[in-house]
């Protein structure tokens, strides 16, 4: 039987739970356990997988206002005191570590868990995400990992990024979870009972952020009166907005990509899924970070600037003018080249790495010392702790 896999999935927003199923739709048959704090942010599992739901330790406090003044160690980002969660998170993943005895552990992401898994003699694959990471923890989550994913094209890269671990980082091009196929723009128009006559920009916002900046919005709606605006995800008020009739919103929906194609431009953040479902449409991007951690959608951004493809804005524009300019600036970009980020062999080739990279490594094991070994009898499926 193929070497268990484990997925830690970090349960922000829904892209990290999008990618940790696309990849396992393409992982051969070997049991597969996800260890994640929300079950609710993932679909349907096979019978082959196993799901660990973990305490959500985020914002967990140290115990005592002693424990919190004793200093964060160089190599850590979040390990709180005498915290309840994050203790019951280890002891889980380790006691995943005993039973299964994995081949690989796919980390997305964390600091602490990389070096848990070091520690705890499991090789581990980390996911790379862009931001000015070059403090002590993220580069010993490096150095402690046998590899990292990069779910972008190689051209993404940072320039500051280091060459040794550039050579430890498998580049799949651009990873992109939806699956639906791309309608044209005039049936993605009639689908969603549009105008096809009219210039369409659809602001897109996910599950990670605030929400697109609905005062912003209306300034753009001001702007370019004879354009439908259309908001998908959710949107962040500040309570004194004026409505437009030019400017709906759509809230959750499901198709997403229906309005991606039936756009004449996009507004969106550079997560990663929704740079590709862009990318994987080919819409003219506007492209607007928001506020993150290692200033990871900035650094995105820029990347993204540098090669043409999307027009970037640092800040929300606030003006006639500054929408006119940023919608001009989006539509031309080079929309052939945005495209050309999204890969959709993606996922498989993540998968076909991991399964190399497990048989390489284990290559020198003695088969007949792991076929006796009590961690790989009898492995539960479909098991659900917590």
């Amino acid at each position: 039987m193929p070497r268990p896999f484990g997925f830690f999935v970090h349960h922000q927003g829904r892209g990290h739970a999008r990618r940790c199923e696309e990849i396992i739709r393409h992982l051969d048959d070997r049991p597969i356990t996800i260890l994640c704090a929300d079950r609710d942010i993932f679909g349907d599992f096979d019978d082959r997988i196993e799901f660990v739901k973990l305490p959500n330790a985020i914002g967990d406090p140290s115990a005592t206002d002693a424990l919190r003044a004793q200093m964060t160690p160089d190599v850590a980002q979040c390990v709180p005191l005498g915290s309840p969660a994050l203790k019951a998170n280890a002891e889980l993943i380790v006691d995943f570590f005993r039973r299964r005895n994995p081949g690989l552990m796919f980390n997305d992401v964390s600091v602490e868990w990389a070096l848990l898994a070091r520690l705890c003699s499991v090789p581990s694959v980390k996911v790379r995400m862009h931001g000015d990471r070059d403090d002590a923890s993220h580069i010993a989550a490096y150095q402690a990992c046998v590899g990292m994913i990069a779910p972008f094209h190689p051209d993404l890269e940072q320039a500051d990024y280091p060459d040794w671990a550039r050579a430890k980082t498998f580049y799949s091009g651009g990873l992109c979870t939806s699956l639906q196929r791309v309608p044209d723009k005039a049936d993605a128009r009639r689908k969603l009972n549009l105008p096809t006559d009219r210039q369409i920009v659809v602001t897109l916002s996910g599950g990670g952020g605030s929400g697109a900046n609905y005062a912003s919005l209306t300034m753009a709606a001001r702007a370019l009166p004879d354009a439908l605006w259309l908001t998908v995800g959710p949107v962040r008020r500040e309570g004194h907005e004026t409505e437009f009739p030019n400017l709906r919103q759509c809230g959750w929906v499901e198709n997403v990509i229906d309005y991606i194609a039936a756009a004449d431009v996009v507004v969106a953040s550079p997560g990663d899924n929704t740079c590709h479902e862009i990318a994987r449409v080919g819409r003219p991007f506007l492209c607007i970070p928001e506020w993150r951690y290692y200033d990871e959608q900035s650094a995105k951004g820029r990347a993204l600037a540098r090669l043409g493809v999307a027009h970037v804005q640092t800040t929300w524009p606030a003006s006639n003018g500054q929408w006119k300019d940023a919608v001009n600036g989006a539509l031309a970009a080079d929309t052939a080249a945005l495209k050309a980020l999204h890969d959709p062999e993606a996922a498989r080739k993540i998968a076909e790495h991991l399964i190399a990279l497990d048989a390489r490594l284990w290559e020198a094991a003695q088969c007949s010392a792991a076929s006796t070994s009590p961690l790989l009898r009898h492995v539960p499926r479909a098991v659900t702790h917590g």
